[in-house]
């Protein structure tokens, strides 16, 4: 079921390659480069100042709690994109049913309040900038930075709702198969082993079955006799 993970059990290699083309995957990789947009657009080009004055203000309609709360989130956001997607790659590795199922229950719960969190900071950043009084920074500077702010965090819903909605599906699926039991492997190793062949056991020529042709003491064949 869990194919979306290129690890094996624990001593398999890693594959990365696989790792980074499941969906799961590439929905963490997407948010994390949006949460590096929202922060470095903020951060560096978030704060302005008249021709006339040296005090930096947040582009914002002044309001220095949007600045923070961009600058926040973006950060916060990095860092937990980062931490699943090691857990992603260290989940077929964890051996305790308990275990799996808090990292899977975690995942649904930050990835949907994380999705939450960027509508919040969509309408608090696009409210604050159409009420930004042009007065306040004629040079226009630092306006498109603003603008893809806002723009990259409105992406960022739909990448943390459909992360929410895939770990959904995994909880889901994983309550009715294999996911959660003691005796997991990963399907990528699994496979690997089946590709290579079933081995038998070989004929050993120890046991004679009743009635098999024998040679006698004398060098004479013929059948054996089974005695009960």
């Amino acid at each position: 079921m869990d194919q979306a993970y290129g690890a094996g059990k624990a001593g398999g290699a890693f594959d990365l390659v696989s790792f980074i083309q499941q969906p799961q995957p590439i929905l963490r990789l997407v948010s994390w480069i949006f949460s590096i947009v929202i922060f470095g657009c903020i951060a560096n080009e978030g704060y302005v100042n008249r021709p006339d004055a040296e005090e930096e203000y947040c582009i914002f309609n002044r309001n220095q709690n949007a600045c923070n709360y961009g600058v926040t989130m973006g950060s916060l956001a990095f860092l937990t994109c980062l931490a699943f997607l090691a857990l992603d790659a260290y989940f077929p590795q964890i051996s305790g049913v308990k275990d799996r199922k808090k990292v899977v229950l975690a995942d649904v719960s930050f990835s949907a309040v994380w999705a939450f969190m960027w509508f919040v900071g969509f309408c608090f950043l696009t409210n604050q900038w159409q009420v930004t009084n042009p007065e306040d920074n004629p040079l226009n500077e630092g306006a498109d930075a603003a603008r893809a702010a806002i723009t990259f965090s409105f992406f960022s819903i739909f990448t943390w709702a459909g992360q929410a909605f895939l770990a959904f599906q995994r909880y889901k699926l994983g309550a009715s198969s294999s996911l959660f039991s003691q005796n997991y492997t990963d399907p990528n190793e699994d496979a690997a082993v089946r590709s290579e062949g079933m081995e038998y056991p070989g004929y050993t020529g120890d046991m004679e079955a009743p009635g098999s042709m024998h040679t006698n003491y004398d060098g004479s064949s013929g059948y054996q006799t089974q005695e009960y």
